[in-house]
């Protein structure tokens, strides 16, 4: 069998081809830095033109160039992006949470010292206060309306005394212990207040409902003086209550008298203050009578 011919790449017309037109460059490349090296020394202005055009005839390449570097590194930074956005929007996410915690956290504080401030003007304004406790626990359906206190016997409270907080009356202590008490709520439908209208001073009772509202009757007969917003204060009638204590504010007025919502909500309150029950001045002693004149012999 006859062995397969051997072929070289210098017998091949391709690179025969190839070779000749890179010598031919390569001759053209120094042809021409040769005559640009003349013309630099010969004519120093033709040659400006040269490298004007030159420059011209780069320019649009280098700016394409630039335009598309910089596109990949804005794809690049777009795919960088992308991908870290999933972590970033965790990120975000527990950021925001940790800030709404802070904030509802910050409201709670701020709501709380509202609250003291005005418990403490209050008891600066009460030096005669038997104790200050706080609501534990209270009954927020049903006819029976009462509440726990965390003071007892053994700090000075008694049943009947009235029980109030910075926004109002909540009711009167029902039943003691050692160390806890037990309040009938104004809403329970055991209680009575007697009040009075601030627009226009007229008597009025406030009785509970058993549904967290009062009614509030007036006691002259009459049509009733109530209009919706009115605020009721204790009068002091028949004791056990101090005068001027705020108590509810009308939210509805019928025939017969008006629905009413008690300022203090047993339910938002933390601390109260256990006042002494009032005692209403005795009236002044009456005179002596001037003995009779001694009748003319």
């Amino acid at each position: 069998m006859r062995p397969p011919r051997r072929t070289s790449p210098g017998f091949s017309r391709r690179a025969q081809f190839g070779l000749f037109a890179a010598y031919v460059a390569a001759v053209a490349g120094v042809v021409i830095g040769l005559a640009l090296v003349v013309a630099a020394r010969v004519d120093p202005r033709g040659f400006a033109l040269i490298r004007g055009a030159a420059i011209d005839a780069i320019a649009p390449l280098s700016a394409a160039g630039r335009s598309l570097v910089e596109r990949v590194s804005g794809i690049d930074d777009a795919l960088y992006a992308y991908v870290a956005a999933g972590t970033q929007n965790r990120a975000l996410r527990a950021e925001n949470m940790l800030a709404r915690r802070r904030l509802i956290a910050a409201r709670g504080l701020e709501r709380e010292n509202r609250r003291l401030r005005a418990l403490l003007r209050l008891a600066e304004h009460t030096p005669d206060r038997v104790a200050t406790a706080r609501i534990v626990g209270s009954t927020a359906s049903g006819s029976h309306r009462l509440a726990t206190l965390t003071a007892g016997s053994l700090n000075g409270v008694r049943p009947g005394h009235p029980v109030r907080a910075p926004e109002g009356l909540v009711g009167r202590v029902l039943e003691t212990g050692a160390t806890a008490a037990r309040v009938l709520l104004l809403a329970d439908t055991d209680s009575s207040v007697p009040v009075l209208i601030v627009r226009n001073g007229q008597p009025a009772l406030a009785s509970g409902r058993g549904d967290g509202r009062l009614t509030i009757r007036p006691l002259v007969p009459g049509p009733a003086p109530f209009r919706r917003g009115d605020v009721a204060l204790t009068s002091g009638t028949g004791g056990l209550y101090p005068p001027g204590i705020p108590v509810a504010v009308v939210d509805k007025v019928d025939r017969d008298g008006a629905l009413a919502w008690p300022l203090a909500d047993p339910a938002r309150l933390d601390f109260v203050m256990v006042e002494p029950a009032f005692a209403p001045p005795l009236p002044p002693p009456a005179p002596p009578l001037a003995p009779p004149a001694a009748a003319p012999r």
